[in-house]
């Protein structure tokens, strides 16, 4: 593909006008016409490619060209449409049919029956469960009927390997506008009065960063993206970068515009292989058309981006870590103040955003602040992205107002729990957030009262658990992670986390004692005021927040040595029924410890004390024999 650059804003702007083809056929009320009859979208992002769905573009490519269609019909690949419990998606524009659950042989119906014959293939349409009802079109879909889509805007809407398709989405408007109709000041004011905040921790204001950073007088500064997702169950900067990686690059160069920086870095975790090289693809495009170097639009402001690869250590989300991690240190937090805007990367003023927040920079300066604040409530503007997994049905990715209460996305956008389960918690923040209950359901999810409720926003993990989950098994889980992922720099996380976790393994194993839960208790508040960082001064929350609202469940661990959710291994004990048994033998064939005995036709007994519980004796009974206590 050949790239001529773009040497002004008027000139992009007409760049613009003349490449509105490109997306005639995917955005309602353009006016314009696409080369195309028909575009075809197939999602590329992780969750579908690791579903073939790289395959599924090469079969509808050759279907079409075998049908002589290749003239009036073009196959994209797109990012993640969000909708992951469905994937692979396809959608056919400007017919807006959406497909779920494609398999590369479904290509050759495609072609066959709807670009051909002009009917649905009715079977890879969503089919609504309650009503039992086939919903063609995405709009239409629960799932994305109270989404707003600002930060995932072009994600399953343009081909986020050709920087030709983000201008025509209006790519680079908002850095032009800044370069040509604004000075640092009034860009820094701009995004002070938008209210964004922080997307991916505490929600600190972006304009005030912004502001820090630029009051320090340096000859060098630096911006950095903090791409180091680490939190389990959570992939939404991945999906942005993957789908949109040029708003990436565009808003990091407003940034260093509003700070006076030339220099950013995305730190990135290696993990994420297609993240990277769409990056790199949009890096390298961005420079051929001048958006990245030198006089960029011939503004003679210059800036320039470089990718630095993490190794997957939680605490490098963290920026302080993050930037020593950078420099080739060891991924450490240092004490703050000084905070990075002051003295951050090679001491220098730096100012650090994570992929969400950047995000939303282009189109708060392309729509405006009013907007902007619009949309949310009043201390918390704008949108979230949460990555829903769990115990429900409809996991995936969406993008809902400030002020959407936990009911309304587990419910009405999420579908519910998974086999008509009862709710019984959502995780979110990840494991430095806390468990919110039912009772807590109709909470409107801002940052403050998440944080009165006892969890946080974080980046947006949000991971659901039902009726069958142990929460002390929960907290453990998360401490686990906590515990693998602490630099080790500070006693209160490294030694502080190992007895927390000690302890709460004890009251799995049935072998705690009667004070353990008073001393676990005032072990993790004394972690959460201590601790140096964000990591250790969060850890404990899942700790916290189960024994707050699960009291109970530690008590029948400590007092009862029972889970009544049967999870915790060694407080399960099997038993044979005897008025249900028929001696059929199966279990004690298959009994890896020969610890079933009983004649045939007879009812059998376990040994407790040989036996491991395994699970394969319920598992290969057909009787219902054998009972879980």
């Amino acid at each position: 593909m050949k790239l001529e650059r773009i040497n002004s804003y008027p000139e992009l702007l007409e760049r613009y006008k003349a490449l509105g083809y490109l997306l005639g056929l995917r955005e309602e009320g353009t006016g314009q016409k696409s080369t195309f009859e028909r575009d075809i979208l197939v999602c590329g992002g992780t969750g579908c490619v690791s579903s073939n769905s790289t395959k599924i573009v090469e079969n509808l490519q050759s279907e079409i060209k075998a049908c002589g269609l290749d003239q009036k019909v073009q196959v994209l690949k797109t990012g993640c449409f969000g909708f992951c419990e469905k994937g692979p998606i396809v959608l056919i524009q400007p017919d807006n049919v959406f497909y779920v659950q494609v398999c590369p042989e479904d290509a050759k119906d495609i072609v066959e029956q709807h670009l051909i014959g002009g009917t649905r293939v009715e079977r890879l349409l969503y089919e609504e469960p309650l009503l039992k009802k086939k919903i063609e079109k995405s709009k239409d879909i629960p799932f994305y009927k109270k989404q707003i889509r600002i930060a995932l805007r072009n994600c399953g809407v343009i081909n986020p390997e050709n920087i030709l398709e983000y201008i025509a989405a209006q790519g680079f408007q908002a850095l032009g506008k800044c370069l040509t109709e604004m000075d640092s000041q009034q860009l820094i004011d701009l995004i002070k009065k938008s209210g964004l905040r922080g997307r991916g921790g505490g929600g600190f204001p972006t304009g005030i960063k912004w502001e820090a950073a630029s009051k320090y007088d340096s000859p060098e500064k630096f911006v950095i993206c903090n791409a180091d997702e680490g939190d389990p169950g959570a992939f939404m900067d991945r999906s942005i970068l993957e789908g949109d990686p040029c708003s990436i690059v565009e808003a990091m160069t407003i940034t260093g515009y509003a700070i006076g920086a030339s220099q950013g870095y995305v730190y990135i975790r290696a993990e994420y292989p297609l993240a990277i090289h769409r990056l790199q693809i949009a890096i390298k495009q961005s420079r051929e058309i001048g958006m990245l170097g030198k006089n960029i639009m011939g503004s003679g402001f210059d800036f320039d981006i470089d990718l630095k690869f993490g190794a997957g250590a939680f605490v490098c989300g963290e920026e302080t870590a993050l930037i020593r991690s950078i420099e080739g240190n060891r991924g450490e937090p240092t004490t703050k103040p000084p905070f990075p805007a002051e003295s951050g990367l090679w001491k220098v003023p730096t100012c650090v955003n994570n992929v969400e927040t950047f995000a939303n920079i282009p189109p708060i300066i392309t729509k405006g602040v009013e907007w902007f604040n619009s949309i949310g409530t009043e201390k918390s503007k704008g949108t979230k992205v949460f990555a829903l997994a769990g115990k429900i049905n409809n996991v995936g990715l969406v993008e809902v107002p400030m002020g959407t209460t936990l009911r309304e996305i587990i419910y009405d956008i999420g579908g519910g729990i998974r086999g008509g389960k009862d709710f019984k918690a959502v995780q979110t923040g990840g494991p430095s957030g806390g468990c919110i209950t039912k009772e807590n359901l109709d909470t409107p999810i801002t940052y403050e009262n998440l944080t009165a409720i006892g969890s946080m926003m974080g980046s947006g993990g949000m991971i659901v658990m039902d009726e069958t989950d142990c929460m002390v098994n929960i907290a453990k889980f998360y401490l686990e992670f906590t515990l693998d992922e602490s630099c080790g720099k500070c006693t209160p996380c490294r030694v502080g986390n190992k007895r927390l976790h000690e302890m709460l393994t004890a009251i799995t194993d049935g072998k705690a004692e009667e004070d353990t839960l008073e001393k676990l208790g005032a072990l993790a508040d004394t972690i959460k005021k201590t601790s140096l960082c964000g990591l250790g001064q969060t850890s404990p929350n899942p700790v916290l927040s189960t024994i707050k609202f699960f009291k109970n469940e530690y008590v029948e661990h400590v007092r009862d040595h029972k889970c009544k959710a049967g999870v915790c291994k060694n407080l399960m004990q099997y038993f044979i029924l005897s008025d249900k048994c028929i001696g059929c033998t199966a279990c004690a064939r298959n009994c890896p410890q020969n610890c079933i005995t009983g004649k045939v036709k007879q009812p059998h007994e376990i040994d407790q004390s040989k036996c491991i519980k395994c699970g394969v004796c319920y598992q290969k009974c057909k009787f219902s024999a054998i009972e879980i206590r």
